[in-house]
């Protein structure tokens, strides 16, 4: 499911590219940034085999991310590339189960093992649960901005993601969907304007936070 029908128009900022016609290249520069961003999130270390293909194992879970946000026309990036986020248009209809059971099966036998794999599906279950049952939604998949591009302007690249994320809402008219496992990141979520309506005790040990977005009504 895309996020544009071709007559649509969002009024989405300069800097910020939605990306579905990348160069060999800029692909390959976004999945090895969001090789780099995945050791930085709880869940992608729990869940990636340790061992000495660790490092390629991250290679694989990125460059899968990246090839089904692309698909799925949800891969967003700031113009250098090092803020990107995953922003998919989906509803809980929005499947096809051989084909998820051969990506799950490929990521099982090339990212996390298969203990680790029927351990994550597991608590993916739980995950999915929390979103919407009817209609259409906006899953934030991923966000992250790399160490190089943090500091002062790092809070300036986060905040004006999250006011694309706000236009595209309220174009759409469509609520946004997102989980951490991040306290802090929780929180951020929480200034920038989502509520948090669920708080999970996560099989790590780790309290999980679901969180949402409402839009506004059109103007």
């Amino acid at each position: 499911m895309v996020f544009f029908k071709g007559n649509e128009k969002l009024n989405c900022g300069q800097i910020f590219i939605f990306r579905q016609n990348l160069s060999p290249l800029d692909k390959q520069q976004i999945i090895n940034n969001v090789a780099i961003l995945l050791q930085e999130i709880p869940t992608s270390m729990e869940i990636v085999k340790d061992d000495a293909k660790r490092e390629q194992r991250f290679r694989y879970l990125a460059k899968h991310m990246v090839e089904k946000a692309i698909e799925k026309d949800a891969l967003i990036t700031s113009e250098d590339g090092k803020g990107i986020a995953i922003l998919f248009r989906t509803n809980s209809k929005d499947k096809n189960f051989w084909k998820d059971l051969v990506t799950d099966l490929k990521l099982a036998w090339n990212v996390t093992g298969i203990k680790k794999g029927l351990k994550a599906m597991k608590v993916q279950e739980y995950v999915k649960a929390q979103r919407p049952k009817e209609g259409d939604y906006l899953y934030c998949w991923f966000w992250g901005i790399l160490t190089d591009a943090r500091g002062s302007d790092d809070a300036k690249t986060a905040y004006d993601m999250k006011n694309q994320f706000f236009v595209i809402a309220k174009d759409l008219q469509l609520p946004i969907y997102a989980e951490t496992r991040n306290r802090r990141i929780s929180l951020a979520y929480q200034r920038y304007g989502f509520e948090m309506f669920n708080a999970w005790d996560h099989p790590s040990g780790d309290k999980m936070y679901f969180l949402r977005y409402f839009p506004p009504a059109k103007d």
